[in-house]
């Protein structure tokens, strides 16, 4: 075995599991769900069938990833965030066949206890505040917070506020790369050797 469970974890037939994952206690891989390598799956998470996620995606405790939802490479989700997968559930109605999708795309992060209201996809490297409620799609390098949440600026992919100057240019301050913004949509500026 490639990857690591522990002993209380429960791992449905028909996964696939990456080399290096690592899920954690009391834990649960539902039937055909496929989780990348070096994915870290904490405490008391449940990963319902079909779901699927990318590499070095992390899911801290008590989160529970529904049916539809799909994570890219290096998502971040914290804890106690949740999904939602039905718009308009009801106890007494069956809406199993009307799961909305989700996609988390590559190097997003979520906060702890935020949500993220069925069908809307959050955007590359977007970066969810703690407890915010998404009830719309998050553009890429987005920071959004509240209930509901807005977009009150933009990340870096090293999760630092950029802060753009009159031509439009931003410096992340760890890895000192330059963004540009556009239109409403920002870019990384690949600097040429």
């Amino acid at each position: 075995m490639s990857y690591f469970n522990h002993e209380t974890a429960i791992i449905d037939e028909g996964c696939e599991i990456g080399q290096g994952t690592k899920i954690w206690h009391f834990s649960h891989i539902m039937s055909n769900c496929i989780l990348g390598e070096n994915c870290n799956i904490g405490q008391n998470v449940v990963v319902s069938p079909e779901v699927v996620l990318g590499k070095n995606v992390k899911v801290q405790n008590n989160v529970s990833i529904y049916s539809g939802v799909v994570c890219e490479d290096d998502v971040f989700l914290g804890p106690s965030m949740v999904f939602t997968n039905v718009i308009n559930p009801r106890s007494a109605v069956n809406r199993r066949g009307e799961y909305s999708k989700t996609i988390v795309k590559r190097g997003a992060s979520i906060g702890a206890n935020a949500t993220i209201v069925c069908g809307h996809d959050i955007g590359e490297f977007a970066f969810i505040g703690a407890g915010a409620v998404v009830t719309k799609t998050v553009l890429p390098y987005a920071l959004v917070v509240g209930n509901p949440s807005k977009q009150i600026g933009w990340m870096s992919e090293y999760g630092h506020r950029l802060n753009f100057d009159n031509s439009g240019i931003a410096v992340c301050e760890e890895s000192k790369e330059k963004y540009k913004i556009e239109n409403n949509i920002v870019s990384k500026i690949i600097e040429s050797e």
